[in-house]
């Protein structure tokens, strides 16, 4: 089995709800960073044999297969074709997963793997609450009821049961919180994001104000204020202070193998060194993380002490918390640069937006290993580590 390698990694500054990147339709946001991949590697866009993309939401402008969309808003030949993955908030890591397998197998030498959430343009959950308001129904069968029972699984109850799991009080999930937006804000002021970030134009058909600058971070954020905010669920601990912010965003890497590098003609600036899937509770949702790491951890040879720097997404305050107290991290490795509670969780987008990140950290900080896991809908995760070349 061959080696896979990251060649270039790019990802937008994080839009605002109506913000910054309203003006921007999905599949061009994603085409821009497809080209700006390119551009950072130099590489022929003949080369490329392939494009996965991960999207959450594949409906109206993210519908009908964004990632060959995405394609023809490029500077991809039209020959290159497109799948959308999704693996709910991991998607775009999938994606990742994807296309390390395919150039590891030798099927494919050269492969862009990306993700694209416009949750301006294409509301999260839109897809199952249109088609369930027209009469068609809902997700959930009379299988899954008989085996889970009736209703619908919450996220937001997930992290609450996780957070009494592990022991989590509100205190300790409002100062992650602000320590989020407190280290992303430092990471910004020190310019830590400027190589990995696609500087886009504002409004895509008039170049000239561009958004290169994560929306979402406050730069005083106010752990009193956030103490008073009111938790998302009687009696939790969540609160929309220590959850992820809507956002949008898209993301990408470039992956190829040893026969893909020589073509390239370029050095790589990562190796994959592991790579997991696993699920657990759907209850309970976000857990999966914890095991999944484990897997990772024994497949690979490596000690958590090992990696030198963690990106766990921070879909909600206690999914990092308890991650970490589980897998007995060292918590000053863990999001350095903060995460997604204040930089913003562009749902398919993230997992390349945090490879993005975590790359670019270990080149930063001259750390050797990087591990990244995200907790996804249906009770999933996936890890990646990787090595810093």
């Amino acid at each position: 089995m061959g080696a896979a390698y990251i060649v270039a990694a790019a990802r937008t500054a994080g839009g605002r709800k109506g913000g910054r990147l309203a003006q921007w339709h999905p599949s061009d946001l994603a085409g821009a960073v497809i080209d700006d991949l390119l551009a950072r590697a130099n590489a022929d866009p003949d080369l490329v044999e392939d494009v996965i993309l991960g999207c959450v939401t594949q409906a109206g402008q993210q519908s009908l297969n964004v990632a060959r969309n995405a394609i023809l808003s490029s500077r991809l030949p039209d020959c290159v074709p497109g799948v959308s993955v999704d693996r709910q908030c991991g998607s775009s890591q999938q994606a990742l997963h994807f296309a390390a397998q395919a150039v590891m197998a030798g099927s494919m030498d050269v492969v862009i793997a990306g993700g694209v959430e416009s949750m301006t343009r294409v509301p999260m959950g839109l897809a199952a609450r249109h088609l369930a308001q027209q009469g068609f129904g809902g997700v959930r069968g009379a299988r899954m009821e008989k085996r889970y029972g009736e209703g619908n699984f919450s996220q937001f109850a997930g992290a609450d049961m996780l957070a009494a799991k592990y022991g989590l009080s509100r205190e300790a999930c409002d100062a992650f919180g602000f320590e989020s937006h407190k280290r992303a804000a430092r990471a910004t002021e020190r310019g830590d994001f400027r190589a990995e970030i696609s500087s886009l134009p504002v409004d895509p058909a008039m170049p000239g104000e561009t958004h290169d600058t994560d929306e979402g971070i406050r730069f005083d954020p106010d752990l009193a204020s956030m103490a008073a905010l009111k938790p998302l669920r009687e009696g939790g601990v969540t609160t929309a202070g220590t959850s992820s912010q809507i956002c949008d965003g898209a993301s990408g890497v470039i992956v190829a193998n040893e026969q893909g590098l020589k073509a390239l003609g370029v050095e790589p600036i990562a190796r994959i060194v592991q790579m997991t899937a696993l699920a657990g509770d759907p209850v309970i949702m976000v857990e999966a993380v914890i095991p999944a790491t484990q897997r990772a951890l024994d497949r690979s040879g490596l000690s958590i002490d090992a990696i030198d720097l963690f990106e766990v997404n921070e879909a909600f305050a206690a999914v990092p918390l308890a991650w970490a107290k589980a897998v007995k991290a060292d918590v000053e490795k863990l999001n350095v640069s903060g995460g997604a509670i204040a930089i913003g969780h562009p749902l398919g987008a993230s997992g390349t937006k945090l490879m993005t990140t975590l790359t670019y950290g270990l080149q930063r900080t001259g750390g050797r290993y990087g591990l990244q896991t995200m907790c996804e809908g249906g009770g999933m995760a996936n890890v990646t580590i990787i090595e810093r070349l």
